[in-house]
């Protein structure tokens, strides 16, 4: 687990560092906009992540858009996300796939010996007589 994904903060701290109160929390959390960790004994844990994403939401908030709204807008900039993710993974692939293609073309080619050829069957240049 990364560090920005360690459950570290309780509700009462989460709530300050975002200036939210702990009721708000509460609320997201059950709309399904945060997902904060749990402790064995059921506490709620929120991480660095967390907080981006709630820094996220109140952005959206902020701009007018309902909690559904926000859930929409998180839902599909985790799509661009997963969606640039996998472009990229097909750019390398197809990269590399061009390469050892490359690479392939390289080792098949043979080169060609040149020899004089001369320009008539007579032996006298085109042009002059």
């Amino acid at each position: 687990m990364t560090a920005d994904r360690r459950a570290v903060y309780v509700i009462s701290v989460a709530a300050e560092l975002s200036g939210v109160h702990p009721q708000t929390l509460r609320i997201y959390e059950r709309k399904g906009l945060l997902e904060p960790g749990r402790t064995t004994g059921g506490s709620r844990r929120f991480s660095e992540a967390d907080l981006k994403r709630l820094a996220r939401i109140q952005e959206l908030t902020a701009t007018g858009l309902n909690l559904e709204g926000v859930k929409r807008v998180l839902a599909l900039e985790a799509e661009i996300a997963r969606l640039q993710g996998e472009i990229e993974t097909l750019r390398r692939a197809t990269s590399a796939a061009v390469e050892a293609t490359h690479r392939q073309y390289r080792r098949e080619i043979v080169p060609v010996r040149q020899s004089i050829v001369p320009l008539n069957p007579k032996g006298t240049q085109r042009g002059r007589k």
